[in-house]
């Protein structure tokens, strides 16, 4: 599946804050002020977890109504720890309304088919053009 172009640029103000461009959307991430910036967006780990706990969410809820479960919400926690060479996320789900405990089996089973899941536990080729 192909994605819309991200695009990355520095933000007119700020010292390492930088502005991406995601189809229409736009917003801001940069680093703490311990690390030479503002605070003033998420930081690129944010945004990989985010990425994770926001597909879980998605997913989970689509396809709950497309089963017409009862599913009033579902939040969902993400951390992250970094230690010898290894980024572990630990993902946390917390389902509201009256599921049964066979539907929140299975939706947990749904959340670990997510694109981002699935992307992550899968293998990252990465390629770098130098434009002009």
């Amino acid at each position: 599946m192909s994605s819309p172009e991200i695009r990355v640029q520095k933000a007119a103000n700020g010292n390492l804050m930088q502005v991406v461009t995601a189809g229409i959307n736009q917003f801001l991430v940069d680093v703490p002020a311990v690390q030479g910036g503002e605070d003033a967006g998420p930081d690129p780990h944010d945004l990989l977890d985010a990425a994770l706990g926001a597909c879980t969410a998605l997913t989970v809820t689509m396809v709950a109504r497309r089963k017409q479960m009862p599913l009033d919400d579902l939040q969902v926690t993400i951390r992250h720890v970094e230690e010898g060479g290894v980024y572990r996320l630990t993902r946390t789900l917390q389902f509201v309304g009256a599921l049964t405990d066979e539907q929140k089996t299975y939706l947990t089973g749904i959340a670990n088919k997510c694109p981002i899941h699935k992307a992550l536990s899968g293998r990252f080729e990465i390629s770098t053009d130098v434009a002009g």
